[in-house]
């Protein structure tokens, strides 16, 4: 048996068949290809919504592995010493690393759909670090990341911008080295001392001015 047509089949149903496309390769292996959460026409409604979507999605796509490592994106070979980290495992199957791939490509989508939505909801285009740590903060499932993902790095923007997004406002935007420094170099300028105009002129031995 050729292994890189091997399909292995979790549920086998007869009913999926006609999905997979048996007869015709291309089909199938198009079937076999991983959900790209970027793109599915769920996103942007609420955040349990869109999990319980996107989870039907990975379950309805669980249900046959494509052996082929060509197809997985993650590398197996470390995916595989991973696995040898534990000294009770002696032998790995050639299977094991590819589940282990697919598991971990969910796994990731998951986080990014969490944060990606409080992205949305502080008005940003970017994904960015505290992001994540606000998604892994709000579920207790991933406590096991709070040496990897502190949980200080998500209460920190909410210290910075707390008060101008508490009232609608934008974050403060910090102030420029040289725009802080401009009133300590713009001093008063001192106009010179004059003698005032009435005066009197001191006497010299004694006599009297003229």
């Amino acid at each position: 048996m050729n292994q890189e047509n091997l399909v292995v089949d979790i549920y086998p149903q007869d009913e999926h068949k006609e999905l997979l496309g048996a007869q015709d390769p291309n089909a199938q292996l198009q079937y076999l290809q991983p959900v790209d959460s970027t793109n599915l026409p769920f996103r942007g409604g609420s955040l349990s919504y869109t999990l319980n979507r996107f989870w039907t999605e990975e379950f309805r796509n669980s249900q046959v592995v494509d052996l082929d490592p060509k197809h997985h994106i993650l590398p197996l070979a470390r995916i595989k010493k991973v696995m040898k980290t534990d000294e009770e495992v002696k032998m790995i199957s050639a299977e094991a690393p590819i589940l282990f791939s697919r598991a971990c490509e969910s796994f990731i989508a998951e986080i990014s759909i969490r944060a990606w939505h409080h992205a949305e909801e502080s008005k940003r285009r970017t994904l960015q670090r505290s992001d994540i740590a606000v998604a892994l903060s709000k579920s207790d499932q991933y406590d096991f990341l709070i040496d990897i993902v502190p949980r200080e790095e998500a209460v920190q923007p909410y210290k910075r911008n707390y008060h101008h997004t508490a009232f609608g406002g934008q974050p403060a935007q910090p102030i420029p080295p040289q725009q802080q420094q401009q009133p300590q170099q713009q001093q008063p300028q001192q106009q010179p001392q004059q003698p005032p105009q009435n005066y009197y002129s001191v006497p010299r031995n004694g006599q009297e001015p003229k």
